[in-house]
């Protein structure tokens, strides 16, 4: 079984982090940190098919128990393809804001008769051919993920609760961009929303994810309840501790924990 899909749906509650540099030297770095998963951005990272197969490859080489998780550019039927063609296991797609949308996403992501995705033999996921059980495991252990991230998306969460549909990931930072409060995910309006995606999803028995910009958001969320949670990126990471470095160098203290997007 996909050990991320296991553990967000029977637990316990993987922790992740953002992959924003698009570098699979920095994503085999992390994978030795001990995250659960590390998200491989293609919607705001320069990341094509190829870069994310290396990244891939790095992460599992580094950490076979760290599951990338691909983010992918948008809800389209060639990006699902060639995700999957080329090994992704766990997708989460963006954008997704009603019932139509989801029902796209999985026709991509899942063969007949379930689904519509293009078939072929002999490719990366089923490696190159030899696996046998390819198939089987193709429907079996696939992790589909929606995101969720406008009001008018959290209202139709129900609809979009279709077979085929793994979960739903809450984005606080578009969601509080769409709801006037853009970079502010805290904001009280926000939240309230967020929490109600989540009550949504708890009475679906789906797991639900989102990410918090620094330790505090993400230990609030994990209280809620959110059944995996991310914490940063890469680049805020690689960002914080040059500033810290070079603040102490000049003698300056400084102490960066994180802000609220990531």
């Amino acid at each position: 079984m996909n050990p991320f899909k296991l553990a967000i749906t029977q637990g316990p509650r993987p922790l992740g982090t953002w992959m924003m540099t698009g570098s699979d030297t920095v994503a085999e770095a992390m994978a030795t940190v001990g995250f659960d998963f590390l998200v491989l951005d293609q919607e705001h990272v320069p990341v094509d098919s190829l870069d994310a197969i290396r990244i891939d490859r790095a992460i599992r080489a580094s950490n076979p128990a760290t599951t990338p998780l691909y983010r992918l550019a948008w809800n389209d039927t060639v990006l699902i393809k060639r995700a999957l063609d080329g090994g992704a296991t766990s997708l989460m797609v963006p954008f997704v804001n009603s019932a139509a949308e989801a029902r796209k996403a999985v026709e991509a992501a899942y063969y007949p008769p379930l689904g519509k995705r293009g078939f072929a033999a002999v490719h990366r996921a089923s490696g190159y051919g030899a696996d046998p059980e390819f198939v089987r495991k193709a429907w079996e252990e696939l992790c589909l993920i929606l995101q969720i991230e406008t009001p008018d998306a959290i209202d139709a969460m129900e609809e979009m609760a279709i077979e085929g549909v793994t979960g739903f990931f809450i984005g606080p930072g578009d969601m509080s961009a769409a709801m006037g409060h853009i970079g502010n995910p805290s904001h009280p309006e926000v939240q309230a929303k967020i929490r109600e995606g989540l009550e949504k999803c708890q009475r679906l028995g789906l797991p639900c994810g989102i990410v918090g910009g620094n330790p505090e958001l993400v230990n609030k969320y994990q209280e809620m309840g959110f059944s995996f949670v991310a914490l940063g990126s890469d680049m805020s990471y690689l960002l914080a501790r040059a500033r810290e470095q070079l603040a102490a160098i000049r003698g300056e203290r400084l102490s960066i924990s994180g802000g609220e997007v990531y």
